[in-house]
């Protein structure tokens, strides 16, 4: 019951997609029924046709001629008829998976960061692009071929009545098997088509983890245990896949048999009735026609409702993602932050990434305007927690974050965002020139601007030695740059802006020492008059911080400068000594 509720509930869905296109829709079926209408007009003709040969010389050319030509003209118009109903189908069809790609694209925007680093890339990836063209497929034949036989049965019913109603009745008593075998088949298909959806989406998830990560699996030997996980998938997505087809291949021998048996008494009686006379050999020639062309819609719906079951499927997977609760949303009095300082406070900050595991509790933190601040501490510890907070990346479970005063939560996020300056361990860059990348939080920077930021940097020495300097193109996430490369790009972006607080996670991790140096004065320029966030392992980085809190299982335990958490010998001693033992 649940899963016939799951897929109603997903055809209604899809129905709401199909209705803001109700006019392709209405000249789909308008055509549907002209092209079937003359498609079922056409046995008439050739039964006239068979009718006028009489015998050995009675031959009526002259009529034969005439309808010959009424043929011609038919076959013409439906041809028409046909082409454009599949150009109103097409249109129909990818501008509703557009509308569908559009609306998961732009959730994706909005979803918190907890469904993405809960989710699989790959398994994200896959909705989105291998699902939407399944249920396309599904889709365009259904609107191709469903209206046609459905309106070819109704049709052809309607020439048999007015041609013979006994023979008729044989074809409507024999054709419920159809419906009884075909329905029974159907009933199987769609959970197989469903786990076969879900476990493509696995796979994609693996492949898109393996080969992002390639160099990190080849330096652990971790190959022959990928080819094993993969190899593991692969064959569930094999017995999934082997079974919906193997079901859903069933359902066009079974119809057609039933068909068979239909086409087979239509032959019989109805030769009985032209030996009897009750009916011309061109009307018995027209009824087989007939039955033949009212059966074969039937192979056909049975194959749609086939393709149908696994658009279905892999609709309902789309859906679950277009309706997963977006991030939350911003209140209407929400106000746009101007003119920061640089306040920021955090007060009895409680926080956690699973509701059983405490994190952060009565976290509480002033910062001045234009202060710097390192956060130091052990391997997950809260530090990039912290950060996420600032960022509203995650919101606060109890307390307030607030900067110049006014809670975050009743700030804009487009306004709190342009307020930071971030540089990550993690590098970020898109497919596209080095200047693009650059001015990704300024597009109207002038060249000169983004030398001055290169320069600063000290990224500028090396794009001068690209082929093409800064209009050089690059691959996504860098392409061929090395690590420290990207992460030089990472700090001009933020070196161009200057928003008046910044976020340094781990920022020249990876860089080399003599670099480092150098981003060190270009970051103390910079950090000049701005409130600064600084997390680093390495603590030589962080001698001229203003304050420095060093955190343990989510709380503050030490606070004070570099020489005043010496002087104390407690844990930010202990590791400053790890560190610099000789």
């Amino acid at each position: 019951m649940k899963k016939k509720a799951g897929q109603k509930e997903t055809f209604t869905k899809v129905l709401r997609y199909i209705r803001r296109y109700w006019i392709y829709l209405a000249a789909s079926i308008i055509m549907a029924s002209v092209s079937v209408a003359l498609t079922l007009y056409f046995p008439i003709l050739t039964g006239r046709v068979i009718d006028k040969v009489i015998g050995p010389g009675q031959v009526e050319f002259s009529a034969i001629f005439s309808i010959l030509k009424q043929m011609a003209f038919i076959v013409a118009a439906t041809a028409l008829a046909q082409w454009i109903m599949n150009v109103c189908n097409n249109k129909m069809t990818f501008r509703i998976v557009q509308d569908i790609r559009d609306e998961a694209f732009c959730k994706i925007e909005i979803l918190p960061l907890k469904y993405i680093d809960g989710h699989s890339y790959g398994e994200v990836v896959s909705r989105v692009i291998a699902d939407v063209d399944q249920f396309a497929d599904g889709l365009l034949m259904g609107f191709t071929q469903f209206f046609t036989g459905v309106i070819t049965i109704l049709g052809t019913l309607g020439f048999m009545l007015s041609v013979n109603v006994t023979v008729t009745g044989v074809v409507v008593v024999v054709t419920p098997l159809s419906f009884f075998v075909a329905g029974f088949i159907a009933k199987k298909t769609f959970t197989m088509f469903k786990l076969q959806s879900e476990t493509r989406g696995e796979q994609t998830a693996l492949i898109e983890e393996m080969v992002g990560n390639q160099k990190v699996v080849q330096a652990f030997s971790h190959e022959d245990e990928a080819l094993t996980q993969f190899d593991e998938i692969n064959e569930r997505l094999g017995v999934c896949s082997l079974r919906a087809i193997f079901y859903s291949s069933l359902t066009n021998p079974s119809t057609r048999f039933v068909n068979n048996l239909v086409y087979a008494g239509v032959a019989v009686i109805g030769a009985l009735y032209a030996i009897r006379g009750g009916i011309s050999v061109g009307q018995l020639s027209c009824f087989l026609s007939y039955a033949n062309q009212y059966t074969k819609p039937f192979n056909e719906i049975s194959g749609v409702v086939t393709e149908l079951q696994n658009a279905l499927a892999c609709a309902a997977r789309i859906f679950e993602l277009i309706e997963e609760t977006p991030q939350t949303s911003e209140p209407e009095n929400a106000v746009a932050l101007q003119n920061v300082e640089g306040r920021v406070e955090l007060m009895h900050v409680d926080f956690s990434y699973v509701p059983e595991k405490k994190l952060i509790t009565d976290f509480n933190l002033a910062v001045k305007p234009g202060q710097r601040v390192a956060i130091v501490g052990p391997t997950g510890c809260g530090k990039t927690t912290v950060i996420n907070l600032l960022m509203r990346f995650y919101d606060v479970d109890s307390g307030k974050i607030c900067v110049d005063g006014k809670d975050i939560r009743e700030v804009t996020r487009s306004s709190l965002r342009e307020n930071y300056g971030m540089v990550l361990q993690e590098t970020w860059l898109k497919a596209g020139t080095i200047r693009d990348n650059i001015v990704m939080g300024k597009p109207d920077a002038t060249e000169e601007e983004v030398i001055a930021a290169a320069k600063a940097s000290h990224a500028h020495s090396f794009i001068k030695r690209l082929s093409k300097g800064y209009d050089t193109v690059i691959g996504e996430d860098g392409g061929s740059l090395s690590q420290g490369q990207k992460q030089l790009l990472c700090i001009t972006r933020v070196m161009l802006c200057l928003p008046p607080m910044l976020i340094l996670d781990e920022a020249t991790s990876s860089i080399d020492t003599r670099t480092e140096i150098r981003i060190q004065k270009a970051f103390a320029t910079m950090m000049q008059g701005r409130t600064s966030f600084i997390v680093a392992h390495r603590l030589s980085t962080i001698r001229e911080a203003d304050v420095i809190l060093v955190m343990r299982d989510g709380n503050i335990i030490e606070q004070g400068n570099h020489e005043t958490l010496l002087e104390k010998r407690g844990f930010y001693a202990k590791l400053y000594e790890s560190q610099f033992a000789s």
